[in-house]
């Protein structure tokens, strides 16, 4: 078994890291199973709780471990890859989409562009004007874990019957060719969950998000979708492959 060694010039809580880690690689902490709280920790290897709880809090940083509020700390499942070669704009759009209805969709509701910078910047709205947007907010799950939460941006003036035509499940580009989604630009950054985030996530507030925003565009150049998707940086890796 291994045990703490109290002479060692590897600091305690690294130590306990490395114990854990061990348990987790060995298969006697399973994924998404509770470990021992902190109290076990301390009585089994005779350490402090600040030297246990800056383990389990530099593990749960790097995505090995997560907590649950008022349930105690879990191993992390292995990470879902997507792949950057085969990731396009498109993956989480609900234009693009086959059937935007079978997605798990949190919420749909109508708000004005102009609130939004980004949608102001993208869309080139006029401050003179009222332009309304449909934002359709829903999750993707891998395995039945969610792993991302997602917002799409529909400017109503282009798709006046889409929150009919997704209620209905309709086709939402039916008789409207000139719209359907051709080149996407997009920006990924690393962001921290807020509270509304993180209630849907199933994570606490603070963890690490993989951040992606697309704006996806009609074969004329016109905008006719925004997309801001948000990863669990403990469940997803992002896979980049390049050739010359």
């Amino acid at each position: 078994m291994v045990t703490i060694n109290r002479y060692s010039n590897i600091p305690l809580y690294c130590q306990l890291k490395n114990i854990i880690i061990e348990k987790i690689d060995s298969g006697e902490f399973k994924a998404d199973c509770k470990i021992p709280s902190e109290q076990d920790f301390c009585e089994k290897y005779n350490i402090s709780r600040p030297t246990v709880r800056q383990a389990i809090n530099e593990l749960t940083s790097s995505g090995i471990l997560y907590k649950l509020k008022g349930k105690g700390t879990f191993v992390s499942s292995k990470k879902s890859f997507i792949n950057i070669k085969d990731y396009t704009g498109f993956t989480d759009s609900i234009l693009d989409s086959k059937n935007p209805s079978e997605k798990n969709i949190i919420s749909i509701e109508t708000i004005i562009g102009q609130e939004k910078d980004f949608l102001t910047e993208a869309f080139n709205l006029k401050s003179n004007a009222r332009n309304e947007f449909v934002a359709i907010n829903y999750t993707n799950s891998v395995d039945d874990n969610i792993i991302s939460l997602s917002v799409s941006y529909i400017p109503l003036a282009l798709f006046p019957d889409i929150i009919d035509d997704i209620n209905n499940k309709r086709d939402v580009l039916r008789g409207k060719y000139p719209l359907v989604p051709n080149t996407s630009k997009s920006v990924l950054d690393v962001i921290s969950t807020d509270q509304k985030d993180a209630a849907y996530l199933n994570i606490l507030p603070g963890q690490p998000l993989i951040c992606i925003n697309n704006v996806l565009y009609s074969k004329s150049g016109q905008p006719v979708e925004y997309i801001i998707s948000k990863y669990r940086a403990d469940k997803v890796k992002l896979q980049f492959e390049n050739h010359k």
